[in-house]
């Protein structure tokens, strides 16, 4: 079985002291560190997907600013490849789908920020083009929300979104789990 490792927008301006925190990241980066280092020790493929938003108005992820680069824990190595984007699914406007496809593996498994956005956007469209899809619940992250003046806590949003994704559009475990429980070929 062959698998590729996605990685979506773990990026600084979502952790304390960045643009647009969201909870629980440190906890989310070092449980995708932990699937990066496994992906990488079997020598599977890895694509980091960077968010870049180049307006003048850009709230976060503004180019050359310190919270538009990877938090070092799962930073790219070598060749790794990386995909820039400008929305939330990490397929629109980039090549995405097409190294995705020259790659052709079995299952794609994604960890990322922010659970709520660009990882429910990609896993879907991931999905909906045919591909299995991994994601691990707890190398992602979310933000507290806001709706009809109530706020949603960013753990709530998390696990709703997660909830909404298993079994429909992707297969939800943890990160050691996908590490080490395959799914049947």
């Amino acid at each position: 079985m062959t698998r590729l490792l996605l990685l979506i927008d773990i990026q600084r301006d979502y952790f304390p002291g960045g643009r647009h925190p969201l909870v629980g990241t440190d906890a989310a980066a070092d449980a995708a560190a932990t699937l990066l280092a496994g992906f990488r020790t079997a020598g599977e493929k890895v694509v980091h997907v960077q968010h870049v938003w180049d307006a003048p108005d850009a709230v976060f992820f503004a180019p050359g600013t310190p919270g538009v680069e990877f938090d070092a824990r799962v930073a790219p190595e070598g060749e790794e490849d990386v995909i820039v984007k400008d929305r939330p699914n990490a397929f629109l406007g980039t090549g995405l789908e097409a190294l995705l496809r020259a790659a052709d593996p079995d299952e794609i498994v994604i960890a990322g920020m922010m659970s709520s956005m660009c990882v429910d956007a990609t896993v879907r469209a991931a999905s909906d083009m045919g591909f299995s899809v991994a994601v691990a619940h707890d190398a992602c992250a979310a933000p507290d929300l806001e709706f009809a003046g109530a706020t949603v806590p960013g753990a709530q949003v998390h696990a709703a979104f997660m909830a909404a994704l298993d079994g429909t559009y992707a297969r939800v475990s943890d990160a050691e789990s996908l590490l080490t429980d395959l799914p049947p070929r």
